[in-house]
């Protein structure tokens, strides 16, 4: 597999942040993201089509099998972690673990994985979609569980901001789509290297704080690999909780594969812009941010290799059918 370019300069943000805190304090940087958020979801929305969103759309069945998966499966699984937390809930490294488990589907990287894989495209689109909509009230109504009764927590408040960075940029998008959808398409890569970009600046901004206030000097090199552990464990968990799901249910194999994709998958866009608008700058913003992080890069690796796979298992289906 070639190297990829995004989690390098992931990481290479967080070296810098460790070196260089202070780097950026003499910029506007919060307002620098904000507006660059708007911009990520106003694009998107110029280049989401219509059409695939209405051939995918009457695949229910799918529809609720992922979203079971990505909203309620996920976030009951990280709660067996509960035990492994000095502190239990009130723990700020399993917190940060529910936040991944409470977190939308990813958009791009689901489709495109899908794509390569052979899946049933329309179904992927639409659900990659949906799920970030439905993210903006269910993330954060998971998140008050546990967050609530510290006073720290505004669910109305949250939900409201999410709204104005992520929905009315989206919907402004999906209106100027008829004058500027052809300009989103042609210049797509490029304006995904700006979605790359503004991320790269939120976990540069998110980190600093967190290496400013010492936050990782109390946190042991054995959490953090227990941290490593829960991930690979959760996704793993997911994955084959979903195909043996989809082999209940009688699914074929190309909405097996969206299933298994999609379920799987953890926005990293969501989850950085949600906790700047849930933490702010709180020290603990690069503690959020390192699970999501962290199942990003593992997920990225293993549905690469399972996409290829499926590609071959299908593409030899498609031969013996033929001959």
């Amino acid at each position: 597999m070639k190297p990829n370019g995004f989690i390098i300069a992931l990481i290479s943000a967080i070296i810098l942040a460790y070196f260089f805190p202070t780097a950026l304090e003499h910029l506007r940087v919060q307002q620098i993201i904000d507006v660059g958020v708007g911009f990520i979801f106003f694009f998107y929305g110029l280049k989401l089509a219509p059409a695939e969103l209405k051939l995918g759309f009457l695949n229910y069945k799918s529809h609720i099998l992922i979203h079971l998966t990505t909203f309620v499966l996920f976030p009951l699984l990280t709660m067996i972690f509960i035990p492994f937390f000095e502190g239990g809930t009130e723990s700020k490294l399993w917190l940060a673990i529910f936040f991944l488990g409470a977190l939308p589907s990813t958009v791009t990287s689901a489709v495109v994985m899908v794509a390569i894989a052979r899946g049933n495209l329309p179904t992927a689109i639409f659900n990659a979609s949906v799920s970030g909509l439905i993210g903006i009230v269910v993330t954060p109504l998971w998140m008050s569980i546990f967050m609530m009764k510290s006073g720290e927590f505004d669910f109305m408040e949250i939900v409201i901001d999410l709204v104005i960075q992520i929905v009315i940029p989206l919907f402004l998008g999906v209106i100027l789509q008829r004058f500027l959808g052809k300009w989103a398409n042609k210049y797509s890569k490029q304006l995904s290297l700006f979605d790359k970009a503004v991320i790269i600046l939120i976990v540069f901004t998110s980190f600093s704080h967190s290496f400013n206030s010492n936050l990782f000097d109390n946190i042991k090199w054995t959490d953090l690999l227990k941290l490593f552990g829960i991930v690979i464990f959760l996704f793993l968990s997911v994955y084959t909780l979903t195909g043996y799901l989809c082999k209940l249910f009688g699914f074929n194999l190309q909405d097996t594969i969206t299933v298994k994709f999609c379920g799987t998958k953890k926005s990293l866009v969501h989850g950085s812009i949600m906790v700047k608008i849930i933490f702010g700058t709180n020290p603990n913003v690069g503690l959020f941010l390192l699970p999501i992080m962290l199942y990003h890069i593992f997920q990225l690796v293993l549905v690469s290799f399972f996409a290829q796979n499926y590609q071959k298992k299908i593409l030899e289906e498609v031969a013996t059918e033929n001959s």
